[in-house]
């Protein structure tokens, strides 16, 4: 899992829609000019976060997009890996690493990166978006 401009973007806009979750649906316009994003930007990042069914959008004059579920039930961790996909935060622990690496699988290293993954992935799936707001 790496951290990049789509998390950062996309944590921004996520918790800029819960915010205003009361208010109804909301246009991505509205949240790319309250958070100077482009609009192009957020469009990629929520058809990310639409196709994990994390955000709803609805279209026509009352259109806009909304959470899915409440802003307590959705953890950071299911954002992220939304937006950035599956992908481990060490090379070593990935498909791809474990195939250049001949000692992936028995190395002390590759143990001790997997326990801070696991450790990371819990802390932020412990985050709730709800916990963002204030």
């Amino acid at each position: 899992m790496k951290f990049s401009t789509k998390t950062t973007y996309g944590l921004r806009a996520i918790i800029r829609l819960a915010k205003t979750a009361n208010e109804g649906n909301v246009s991505l316009s509205s949240i790319a000019n309250e958070e100077k994003i482009s609009l192009a930007y957020l469009e990629k990042l929520f058809s990310r976060l639409k196709k994990a069914k994390l955000v709803n959008a609805d279209k026509g004059v009352a259109g806009g997009y909304s959470l899915a579920k409440e802003s307590k039930k959705t953890s950071v961790f299911e954002i992220i890996e939304a937006l950035e996909g599956k992908n481990q935060l060490f090379y070593c622990l990935n498909e791809k690493g474990k195939r250049y690496c001949s000692k992936a699988c028995s190395c002390e290293v590759n143990s001790a990166l997997g326990k801070i993954q696991t450790s990371i992935n819990q802390s932020l799936s412990d985050i709730k978006l709800s916990e963002l707001l204030n």
